[in-house]
């Protein structure tokens, strides 16, 4: 069964950004989509997003699963998790360690819920062995933090393919006035 699932990031529903879009798309190509409001979305938390994931959605050797943000790191522990091999992820304005300085600094508070959706540790190993293909997409002007360096320290762990876009932001953020409905290099990449 061709399927997708598709994870917002912080602050974010299903409806957000440029996912009803690729929800659309998806659905005209014959896979099946999931776009789960993810619990506690303010403050992601591994802890309980993970086993909610892990519990409703569907794994098997032509999944894709695609995410945004927040969305990404947990992308990385639920590959961490499962035993079987994915077809595809697509990692969007992602990353895998604490996030640096925020452009403002009131955003303290959002940049500390933004890293208990992070484990103390990634098993690469493992991660990279339940995943045919995973593609990292990052901008190197990101105000979260989410860059071409957090890109390059994932792509440095597990291979795969990393691109950079010039000034893109974070590719949809209601804080920082970038809606980003629509995707059109998300597109193609699922077009191939």
């Amino acid at each position: 069964m061709k399927n997708v699932i598709l994870l917002h990031g912080s602050s974010s529903t299903p409806n957000s950004h440029w996912l009803p879009s690729i929800k659309k798309f998806l659905e005209k190509q014959g896979y099946s989509v999931w776009v789960p409001q993810l619990p506690n979305p303010e403050a992601p938390n591994l802890k309980i997003q993970l086993p909610f994931v892990l519990k409703n959605a569907t794994f098997n050797n032509e999944t894709i699963i695609i995410g945004h943000s927040a969305g990404c790191p947990l992308i990385l522990s639920v590959l961490e998790h499962i035993n079987v091999r994915i077809n595809k992820a697509i990692l969007v304005a992602g990353y895998a360690r604490k996030l640096g300085k925020m452009e403002k600094s009131s955003l303290k508070k959002l940049e500390q819920d933004a890293e208990a959706i992070l484990p103390e540790k990634y098993n690469w190993r493992k991660i990279k062995r339940n995943v045919k293909d995973i593609i990292f997409i990052n901008s190197d002007k990101d105000p979260w933090g989410c860059d071409d360096k957090e890109g390059y320290y994932m792509f440095k762990n597990l291979g795969g393919t990393l691109i950079i876009r010039h000034g893109e932001g974070h590719m949809g953020s209601y804080i920082f006035k970038q809606p980003y409905k629509e995707f059109p290099l998300l597109e193609k990449l699922l077009s191939l």
